[in-house]
């Protein structure tokens, strides 16, 4: 693991000698973003890191590495804070009672996914469109790291072994129930409505609209 400020999914899958199993950690991520290009806050305490997945010819699809990071990331947080009340929000969200505690972007560059995690362990910073939360317990972003990565590596070679269906029923079983009434915005200014009816086999959200009618989302931000 290398400690560095203002590391971004960017810096790992620019720098070639970047292998999969390294982790880039960040004190202070001040270049950091978030999804669908929304601002990113950095509060000091939190933790901010990316991986490297480097995709081999008989791995399953690409997407689908958003149910090992999330997965991950909800195992590596029972274990630093017991007891929390988490819950998995499609695509890449981990909410603590119903608030935003940690976040998953996954950006790709030929065969190479990084993954990079954000994760309130410190503080909640405050946000314009959505209310935060933190994870709880005592870790410091140092301690926290090694507990990520060894979730991480785990359930990435169970993703290569399993069928796609085996992570994608863990995943469901730790996110917001089938039929939960969801919103999801699609692109700017386009919004779908319809109830959750779960995951594509590629991890896509499947949302049964008002009208019985059968949307499959790839992109996009959900609200409950």
């Amino acid at each position: 693991m290398v400690d560095r400020t203002g590391s971004t999914n960017a810096d790992i899958l620019s720098d070639p000698a970047a292998a999969e199993g390294d982790w880039l950690i960040a004190a202070i991520q001040d270049a950091g973003r978030g999804r669908q290009g929304r601002s990113w806050v950095s509060a000091k305490g939190n933790f901010f890191g990316s991986t490297v997945v480097t995709l081999r010819p008989t791995d399953p699809v690409a997407p689908t590495l958003s149910l090992v990071a999330s997965l991950a990331l909800a195992e590596a947080i029972e274990v630093a804070a017991p007891g929390q009340a988490i819950m998995l929000k499609w695509p890449n969200d981990l909410m603590v009672l119903g608030r935003k505690a940690a976040g998953i972007l996954l950006e790709r560059g030929s065969d190479r996914v990084a993954v990079g995690f954000g994760v309130n362990l410190a503080k909640a910073p405050e946000l314009a469109d959505r209310h935060s939360a933190r994870v709880g317990g005592d870790l410091t972003p140092t301690a926290f790291a090694p507990l990520l990565a060894g979730a991480f590596a785990r359930l990435l070679q169970l993703w290569r072994d399993s069928e796609p269906l085996f992570l994608a029923q863990a995943w469901l079983a730790r996110a917001h129930p089938l039929g939960s009434s969801l919103t999801v915005h699609a692109a700017p200014g386009e919004t779908i409505t319809g109830r959750f009816d779960g995951l594509e086999p590629d991890g896509a959200l499947r949302l049964r609209r008002d009208d019985g009618a059968l949307a499959i989302i790839r992109a996009g931000d959900v609200e409950l």
